[in-house]
């Protein structure tokens, strides 16, 4: 039995990761390839059962891991977004979600023919779309700021609202009917968010004040935090059924505004924790699903989910979003992206069983009907979403550009050749001088701390996917890379090598919290200076050919030339550093540091034996000459 336990959980785990790594393999939305996984585990191979795996605990884990990535997006949710979307999040929060609640219950209840009170309660569970999808999904399109802040906030705080409109029709149907639950609906809903909102105050707050004043070790954040977050939801469903999500959004969302004590930390953690929670949630709950309730529903279900792809969503959005700033091409992106995700998946599943074990047998079709829901959308938002957002110029391309920290006189040749490559850059400089300059020569430069808190907000960074640290200060150029490694990875932050002096055992920086080393361990930013200072060196960029290999491209400009950047052909660029040195090959572009003045070309050796053969004629001849006189 403990070995069946130990393999189920593994398979988990396993099969989890398996799928997120296939998929930023194949640039596939991850949660179509967890749920493929999970379905293939159970149903098919029967590898797995999650109710005789987990049993009793399965709906507990599975709540408790909800609560847990609601607060990681409520942690990512900044309100300085709002000034611009504010309307639109607000009307899609509530016109739109009425909408989808209303249209679908309606298309459930003629399409599918369950009858009213289960279509109602359907409707509601699937107004939610929910982080767990619209999160990776937006990652994988890159839309504009705009339109991805309004789709990030809907997908956010929409969970709960749905989450809440579910259960006043759960607690309706268990009364005897909606005639049983009418006349406390209302009282019940604004009594579960009022719950949800003194909880959740009290519980960031009482997070704020014990970090704030240092009463929690460092060591202990993260799990104090965790434990926090558990029991603020449990304390919360216990006074209010399902308030808990209420409870845990609003706190996320408070910690990540609050100004009196930095969370980037935990912030960090969850994230980490949010990638197996959600792995290993889906491959639970799509493992649970059963061949023969599928295959029961039949072509009703195909045209349920047409119903809700082409008419519902789009409906709620554009009615919603009527008369606000949007343009007609966003508004259309954002009727093409619900994807239904984890919250669905589970609220369905706790309800169907207790309405099953209440009597109301046909409550067994809300899972099914709702995982070909959440399959369905998954993958026909997740593959078509970008292609759709590139037609309609709503996507960001691929981001890149570059954010040079210093703007110094040679940082701005590296940025004016990367410019001149098509390549979007952004000088930051908290020397007004160098920023003027900067921009004095076409380049875009920000005035400002490259390590201020909100820098991120007050940066326009469409487009720019990678960092250059290049300042004189290498402890900065550190704290810059890991300030900016979470929101660019660790691949795309670079800095210069440290001063000869800083590099002993007592003075240099752990590698952990440094960036990739640039260009060669001797390309300091006291010898760039130097080489730069006297006007001696120019950065340009180079195209190597078949007939202009590399080594012509040496022997042209000299030993002291010392490669940046390479191109290739696709527009992809390369950073040469310490650990990823250049390979020359034809068809790279070199962006290389290399003497202003051409130096003389240095002769070949068959040059070389001409010059002496001439040399020795003209001596063989002057001797000649002298002895004839």
């Amino acid at each position: 039995m403990t070995e069946n336990v130990l393999f189920g959980l593994t398979l988990i785990v396993f099969l989890g990761l398996l799928a997120q790594w296939l998929a930023w393999r194949l640039y596939l939305p991850s949660i179509l390839l967890l749920l493929i996984f999970g379905f293939l585990a159970g149903p098919v191979a029967n590898l797995m059962d999650p109710d005789a795996l987990l049993g009793e605990a399965l709906f507990p884990i599975v709540s408790i891991s909800v609560a847990l990535i609601l607060f990681e997006g409520g942690l990512s949710l900044h309100l300085s977004e709002l000034r611009d979307i504010h309307h639109s999040v607000r009307n899609l929060l509530t016109v739109g979600a009425l909408i989808t609640w209303f249209l679908t219950a309606m298309a459930a209840h003629w399409v599918v023919g369950i009858s009213w009170i289960l279509s109602i309660l359907l409707g509601a569970v699937l107004v939610v779309t929910g982080p767990t999808v619209v999160g990776p999904l937006l990652r994988h399109v890159r839309p504009v700021a705009r339109v991805g802040s309004i789709a990030r906030w809907e997908g956010i705080l929409i969970d709960p609202v749905g989450a809440v409109l579910a259960l006043l029709v759960f607690e309706a149907i268990l009364a005897g009917g909606a005639e049983g639950a009418t006349g406390t609906a209302v009282f019940h809903f604004f009594q579960t968010f009022g719950v949800g909102v003194i909880l959740g105050t009290v519980g960031a707050g009482f997070i704020v004040l014990m970090l704030k004043n240092y009463w929690i070790p460092d060591f202990l954040h993260n799990s104090f935090t965790l434990a926090a977050v558990v029991s603020a939801y449990t304390a919360s469903n216990l006074i209010m059924h399902e308030s808990g999500l209420v409870t845990v959004t609003l706190m996320g969302l408070i910690l990540a505004n609050q100004p009196w004590t930095p969370v980037e930390h935990i912030i960090a953690f969850k994230e980490d924790l949010r990638v197996l929670l959600i792995s290993g949630l889906f491959i639970l709950l799509s493992s649970r699903l059963k061949l023969e309730t599928l295959a029961e529903l039949g072509v009703s279900s195909v045209i349920f989910l047409a119903v809700l792809i082409l008419l519902v969503r789009p409906l709620s959005v554009f009615v919603s979003l009527w008369r606000t700033k949007l343009n007609w091409k966003e508004k259309l992106f954002l009727s093409w992206l619900a994807p239904r995700g984890i919250v669905a998946a589970a609220v369905a599943s706790i309800f169907s069983i207790r309405l099953v074990d209440a009597g109301f047998a046909e409550a067994s079709t809300l899972v099914p009907l709702t995982f070909i829901v959440i399959v369905a959308t998954a993958a026909i938002y997740g593959l078509t979403a970008k292609p759709l957002a590139r037609y309609l110029g709503v996507a960001q391309e691929h981001p890149r550009g570059f954010l040079i920290v210093g703007a110094h006189p040679w940082a701005r040749q590296v940025g004016k050749a990367l410019q001149g490559q098509e390549l979007p850059v952004l000088l930051v400089d908290s020397n007004w001088s160098n920023v003027s300059e900067a921009r004095k020569m076409g380049l875009r430069a920000h005035y400002g701390n490259i390590l201020s808190e909100h820098i991120e907000d007050e940066l326009e960074l469409e487009g720019v996917g990678n960092l250059l640290a290049m300042t004189a200060n290498d402890e900065a150029n550190s704290l810059a890379c890991l300030h900016f490694r979470e929101l660019f990875g660790r691949s795309a932050v670079y800095q210069l090598p440290a001063h000869p002096k800083a590099k002993s055992h007592t003075l240099s920086m752990p590698k952990h919290l440094r960036g990739r080393v640039l260009f060669d361990e001797e390309m300091t930013y006291v010898a760039l200076t130097q080489l730069f200072s006297g006007q001696d060196m120019v950065i340009k960029a180079t195209r190597l050919s078949e007939e202009f290999g590399y080594e012509d491209y040496l022997h042209l400009y000299g030993p002291q030339t010392t490669p940046m950047f390479a191109i290739r052909e696709d527009g992809s660029i390369r950073v040469v550093t310490v650990d990823n040195p250049l390979d020359p090959r034809p068809g790279l572009t070199l962006i290389s540091a290399v003497p202003r003045e051409k130096p003389q070309p240095q002769k070949s050796r068959p040059d070389l034996q001409a010059q002496a053969k001439d040399e020795a004629r003209r001596e063989v001849e002057r001797r000649k000459r002298e002895a004839s006189e």
